[in-house]
């Protein structure tokens, strides 16, 4: 049996960033979603990273949490994005018609801070362009 109780959660540039690693628990998973809202809000993070660059095997009920937790942060107003997925796995994924609908990911880590800090800087100059039309 596996000794993990809990998954990490780094808070890096406004953004959280959890680093899933090998064979997780269904209850370790299962309590992640609860442990990333509460830093959501207590970190007031705009951005999620999960980070699966460790799995090297992805199961229905794994995938559907981080499909779950994605969805969650983004109805929370937080961008999300899945990193790392092993080519493998993403192939037994297609192959098993599991899909994670509307869920931004990227080839690694790097990327993925990229991206959340790309759309950050876009809705700064959003807010920027709406405080500059208020003020016309």
């Amino acid at each position: 049996m596996s000794g993990i109780t809990r998954i990490p959660i780094i808070n890096l540039h406004a953004s959280l960033i959890v680093p899933i690693q090998g064979s997780i628990p269904d209850s370790v998973m299962a309590q992640l979603q609860e442990d990333v809202t509460r830093r959501i809000e207590t970190d007031t993070a705009s951005g999620l990273i999960i980070d699966v660059s460790g799995v090297d095997l992805m199961d229905s009920f794994i995938t559907r949490n981080i499909r779950d937790l994605a969805l969650t942060a983004r109805l929370m107003g937080v961008n999300t994005v899945v990193s790392g997925l092993q080519p493998a796995v993403a192939i037994t994924l297609v192959e098993m018609g599991m899909e994670i609908p509307g869920i931004k990911t990227t080839l690694n880590l790097e990327r993925a801070l990229e991206h959340l800090e790309t759309l950050r800087e876009e809705e700064e100059a959003e807010e920027a362009g709406e405080d500059e039309d208020e003020l016309a």
